[in-house]
């Protein structure tokens, strides 16, 4: 028994190892990938390789892009983006779950509305932009409204996945338990559709991203998609880079925000991943 101790401790130890160089290695790639391909870009677009008046040179990007932030004019464009994301994001994904759930636990409630939700679903979100702007203006709504439409319909798929995925014998041994209502709700309906409900929030959060900028880009005078779009037109590669680059960051911290998420909600997943490893 005395014996097997230390062997067994110095293969935990090898493996610790083994995954932090893993780890390690995994944070140099992801660095240094974008770094690669930034200074690649930087010395093609020097070189004439490519053509520096339309694929402007990343480090004229941040030049651009610091004149733009002591200015404010990146500050207004992106509070204005995110504002607008952020509220709708909310208002789509919580209609999403809430209607994902009900539709779950409600058979003709499914019955009703599945069918309109698919044509619906189908639609391409940005379509509808001139029947919102129709109805309430030039405002702030029909963005809003752009973003919540395309937050709804993904999480409420998933959700309702998520609902009708649970084993029936879980819900029999509930009832059996006397768990009803709202017992049965909490205990074991939702922690059961979670996952998917997060799936479902870390795929809108990327198609909010791409709704709303597209949306600027035709009704809209402030945000990053009338940013990128304006300099198109004024033939301003350096600024409408910038308005991209920060699209993408906001897209990932979103989807990151989600992850953390993700870890708080369902910290089984997390703990039980660390455990194999462990194990193994």
């Amino acid at each position: 028994m005395h014996t097997a101790d230390p062997e067994l401790e110095a293969a935990i130890k090898r493996e610790n190892r083994r995954l932090g160089r893993l780890r390690r290695r995994d944070l140099i790639l992801a660095i240094a990938t974008p770094v690669v391909l930034l200074a690649a870009w930087e010395i093609a677009a020097r070189t004439g390789a490519l053509d520096g008046r339309l694929f402007t040179p990343p480090s004229a990007i941040a030049a651009q892009a610091w004149k733009m932030i002591l200015s404010g004019e990146l500050w207004v464009h992106t509070l204005a983006t995110v504002a607008r994301l952020i509220v709708g994001f909310v208002i789509g994904a919580v209609a999403g779950v809430l209607v994902g759930l009900v539709m779950g636990v409600w058979r003709p409630v499914k019955a009703a509305l599945e069918p309109t939700f698919t044509a619906l679903y189908a639609l391409p979100k940005i379509a509808i932009l001139p029947l919102l702007l129709l109805i309430f203006g030039l405002t702030e709504t029909p963005k809003i409204l752009s973003v919540v439409i395309s937050v709804f319909f993904v999480v409420q798929i998933n959700t309702l996945s998520g609902i009708l995925q649970i084993d029936p014998r879980i819900t029999e041994a509930a009832r059996a338990y006397k768990a009803t209502g709202w017992r049965l709700f909490r205990y074991v309906l939702l922690p059961g559709a979670l996952p998917s409900i997060m799936t479902g929030l870390r795929v809108s959060a990327g198609m909010a991203v791409i709704v709303i900028t597209a949306v600027e880009f035709v009704a809209s005078n402030t945000g990053l998609g009338y940013l990128i779009w304006n300099s198109w037109q004024l033939f301003q590669p350096s600024t409408m880079f910038v308005g991209l680059i920060t699209v993408a960051l906001i897209g990932a911290l979103v989807t990151g925000l989600v992850i953390l998420l993700e870890r708080l909600m369902l910290p089984w997943r997390h703990s039980n991943g660390t455990k194999r490893k462990a194990k193994k």
